[in-house]
């Protein structure tokens, strides 16, 4: 039987391995299998994919001389006005989101097809771009992190106008995210309420001390010692006001980022008056590995986001 890895095919029978050839997984073609090593064709059966990603990839420069890398997805349909933005970030370290491979894009794609411009980017933080940058956030995960994203709006933004031939509408930007994604979503909108409209916060950090030490202490230090990171990176410290709609959405089942994140967020919010959703999920982990949840929270958000979209018009 063929294994699939990445955008190879090795097939491996009686003790040998053999090598088929491929069709290279990129921005605009899925891995397709090709030939096998006797020229015969590798039939496929593989159904027609719902969902194919269209992803620009643009470049630009912040005001302190670093480039950023942002991907922007846009409706399969045709543009008949400005449209409104969805932030689409992980951000932090050890994952990337901007990669050249259409399986990465397609939950943003399918975002982007309900009638947003998806702009996504790897800010400060994120790996493969050498220990400085992966160091920039070393001491405060909030201020570097969130910088980027609201850089990276007005990227896509004049890369819409000036290659893509259309207007980014940035009087309605949501962001949705999921952990670290979560994390910044929440914390967008708290800070910059100026730039981001409504948020969704999935399985969200919200206080770093109480995620794992092996991983916050390699960037925040140790809190005994000195708390100030911590306090700068918090979404509850100092907490005094939540301008903008939020969903806080979490599994009860989740042993990665514990719910207690959320219910501690949403009790700050509570004790200042800040109105805001809370999604509790049974059963579900820090991923949503339940098909039929997974497409119903989709849709959630889409609706969540939607409509507070067309309120944040009238502010």
């Amino acid at each position: 039987m063929p294994a699939w890895v990445g955008g190879d095919v090795v097939a491996q029978a009686a003790g040998t391995t053999e090598f088929a050839i491929t069709k290279t997984a990129d921005l605009h073609h899925a891995g397709q299998p090709w030939t096998l090593p006797n020229g015969h064709q590798l039939a496929s059966f593989s159904e027609h994919p719902l969902c194919e990603p269209h992803v620009t990839i643009a470049r630009g420069i912040a005001e302190d001389g670093h480039a950023l890398d942002v991907a922007i997805l846009l409706p399969s349909t045709p543009i008949t006005g400005p449209l409104p933005v969805l932030v689409d970030p992980y951000g932090g370290p050890h994952a990337l989101r901007v990669v050249r491979s259409q399986r990465a894009h397609l939950n943003s794609q399918w975002f982007a097809d309900q009638g947003f411009a998806v702009v996504i980017c790897d800010g400060r933080g994120t790996p493969g771009r050498g220990s400085s940058w992966e160091r920039a956030v070393h001491g405060d995960l909030a201020s570097p992190v969130l910088d980027d994203q609201v850089t990276a709006l007005d990227i896509a933004a004049k890369h819409c106008e000036t290659h893509l031939g259309c207007t980014l509408d940035l009087s309605r930007v949501a962001i949705r995210g999921w952990s670290f994604g979560g994390y910044l979503s929440a914390l967008a909108v708290m800070r910059r309420p100026d730039r981001f409209h409504v948020a969704v916060a999935g399985a969200p950090v919200t206080e770093w001390r109480w995620y794992d030490t092996h991983y916050t202490e390699r960037y925040l230090g140790n809190p005994a010692v000195d708390d100030t990171a911590y306090r700068r990176s918090s979404l509850i410290e100092d907490l005094e006001s939540l301008e903008r709609p939020l969903l806080l959405v979490h599994g009860l089942a989740d042993d990665n980022v514990v719910a207690a994140h959320t219910l501690q967020l949403s009790s700050a919010l509570l004790s200042i008056g800040a109105p805001h959703s809370v999604l509790p999920l049974a059963g579900v982990s820090h991923m949503t590995p339940q098909e039929v949840v997974a497409e119903h929270l989709l849709n959630l958000q889409l609706d969540f986001i939607r409509q507070h979209l067309s309120s944040s018009q009238n502010h």
